[in-house]
C-alpha cells in the first residue's frame, strides 16, 4: 500500500480541502489527519460507527509535596524552564514543565517526583467504508512530533485493503511534519501564489528531500496572482517537481465548504481541475505497485 502525503508548508493553503477531496475521489479507506495541533478533518468526515479515544502520554510533569518540601530553593535555582513558582509555597507551572527532572535529582529531601501527564488524545474512527485516525494535542502541551508517530502508527494498525493510505499533515517544517513524512512514497504540497506561499514552499521541499519521495506540487488559488504562480512553477520545475495542478479561485467551493457539503463531483472549474490532478496521481500510485 502507498502512502500519500499531503503538505503545505504554511497554514491556508486549502490542504485539508484537497486531502478531503482525493480521499473521496480514490475511496480511501485509510488515512489520517496528522495536523494535532489544530485538526479538522474530522469536520468532513465526522460520520461513523466506532469511535475509539485513548488518552495519549507525553512528557511527565513535575510535582512537588508541599509536606516534605522545605523550600531550599534548588528545584527553582536549577530550573532552566523557569517552571518552579515559589510565591506561596513552591509549587510546579505544569504548561512550562518540560519533564526533565533536573528539580527531582537535586531536591535534597526527595519532595518532587515526575508524573504521567496526558497531553492528547488519540482517535480512530471506523465505519464500514474506512478506518480514519486523528488526534488532539492538548492546549500548550509540546511533542507534537511523537503524537503524529502515533497517528500514522494507529493508522498502520489498522489498514483496510487497499492501494493507498492517505495522509493529511500539519503545516510548517518542523517535528510534525518531519514525523509525517516518514514512510510516505508520494508527497504534494499545496501552495499558493504568494511570497510567503513560495517562501514556505521552498523551506518544505527541502525538508521533504531527506527522506526523497516522489514530489508533486499544485497551486490552490493560481489565478489571484499569476505572476507570482509563475514563480512557483519555475520553482517546481528547478526542482523536477511536477505541477500536477492549478487550481482556480472558485466561490461555489468555498460556499460548498461552508455549507460542509461535496463539492468534487460538481461542474465547478476547481473540482474539474482537482479531479484532473487526481488522476495523475492515481495513475502514479498504480504505476508504481
Amino acid at each position: 500500500m502507498k502512502q500519500l502525503l499531503v503538505l503545505s508548508g504554511k497554514g491556508g493553503t486549502g490542504k485539508t480541502t484537497i486531502v478531503s477531496a482525493l480521499i473521496e475521489l480514490m475511496k480511501a479507506k485509510v488515512f489520517a489527519d496528522c495536523d494535532v495541533d489544530a485538526p479538522n478533518l474530522h469536520l468532513i468526515f465526522n460520520q461513523y460507527d466506532e469511535k475509539i479515544k485513548n488518552d495519549y502520554y507525553g512528557l511527565p510533569v513535575a510535582k512537588i509535596d508541599s509536606y516534605k518540601c522545605i523550600e531550599c530553593g534548588a528545584c527553582f535555582e536549577n530550573c532552566k524552564f523557569d517552571a518552579i513558582n515559589r510565591e506561596n509555597k513552591y509549587t510546579v507551572l505544569p504548561h512550562a514543565c518540560e519533564g526533565c527532572g533536573v528539580c527531582e535529582l537535586v531536591c535534597p529531601v526527595d519532595a518532587i517526583s515526575l508524573n504521567d501527564n496526558i497531553t492528547g488524545y488519540l482517535n480512530l474512527y471506523k465505519t464500514n467504508q474506512y478506518n480514519f485516525s486523528s488526534a488532539t494535542l492538548k492546549m500548550g502541551s509540546g511533542n507534537s512530533g511523537k503524537l503524529v508517530s502515533e497517528v500514522k502508527k494507529q493508522m498502520n494498525d489498522n489498514t483496510i485493503d487497499s492501494i493507498v493510505s492517505i495522509v493529511d499533515g500539519s503545516p510548517g517544517i518542523g517535528c510534525p511534519v518531519i514525523a509525517s513524512l516518514s514512510g510516505a512514497d508520494i508527497v504534494l504540497f499545496v501552495t499558493e501564489p504568494s511570497v510567503s506561499g513560495l517562501s514556505d514552499l521552498k523551506r518544505v521541499v527541502e525538508t521533504a528531500k531527506i527522506f526523497n519521495p516522489k514530489m508533486f506540487a499544485c497551486i490552490n488559488k493560481y489565478d489571484i496572482n499569476i505572476e507570482k504562480s509563475k514563480d512557483i512553477c519555475d520553482y517546481c520545475k528547478n526542482e523536477n517537481i511536477l505541477v500536477i495542478g492549478k487550481i482556480p479561485y472558485d466561490k461555489m467551493i468555498s460556499k460548498c465548504i461552508d455549507d460542509n457539503i461535496s463539492f468534487i463531483d460538481e461542474d465547478y472549474s476547481g473540482s474539474k481541475e482537482i479531479r484532473n490532478m487526481y488522476k495523475i496521481l492515481y495513475k502514479y500510485i498504480n504505476e508504481e505497485k
